[in-house]
């Protein structure tokens, strides 16, 4: 008798795919810095408000948002959605599942990157906000395109270091 139980773990295509997305959004973002407020010796000039209704910096703010929800209720983050009601149907399951807390973890890397670069663009530091969209892009970049997730590897070694989950991960 087939064993008929769903499998535990998450796709890791959807991840795949969140990066995708988002790398968009912060080549977008990126755009943005380089052409506006935040990458200008006229950021330090500027108000606290001026700073904040810079286009970078209210895109930023928004995929700050999307990496929050992806850590606190990643069953209904946008990107897991789609993925999860639109893609993943039209592919065959996955060979193999993975642990949800490593890319979790690299949704919460995510967002404090992109927090910082916000705040840095509010305390008035040129540069700041582009230098972290530009790291931001380069995790997604990497994870969308060869899988190789920075802040899971992150993850992987802080749970070694004993600091994260459990010391020794459950056997397969």
């Amino acid at each position: 008798m087939p064993d008929t139980t769903p499998a535990r773990g998450l796709d890791p295509r959807g991840p795949r795919v969140a990066a995708g997305i988002t790398s968009l959004l912060l080549l977008v973002d990126i755009f943005l810095a380089l052409t506006g407020l935040a990458s200008s010796a006229a950021l330090s000039a500027a108000s606290v408000p001026e700073r904040m209704q810079d286009p970078a910096f209210l895109l930023l703010g928004v995929i700050a948002v999307l990496f929050l929800w992806g850590v606190v209720s990643p069953r209904t983050a946008p990107w897991g959605v789609l993925f999860r009601t639109a893609i993943a149907p039209r592919l065959a399951p996955p060979l193999e599942r993975e642990d949800p807390r490593p890319p979790r973890f690299a949704q919460g890397v995510g967002l404090f990157v992109s927090v910082i670069g916000l705040a840095l663009q509010i305390a008035g530091v040129p540069w700041g906000l582009t230098v972290a969209a530009t790291a931001a892009f380069v995790a997604a970049f990497l994870n969308a395109v060869f899988g190789l997730c920075l802040g899971c590897r992150m993850y992987l070694i802080l749970q070694r270091a004993g600091l994260v989950g459990r010391s020794h991960p459950r056997p397969s």
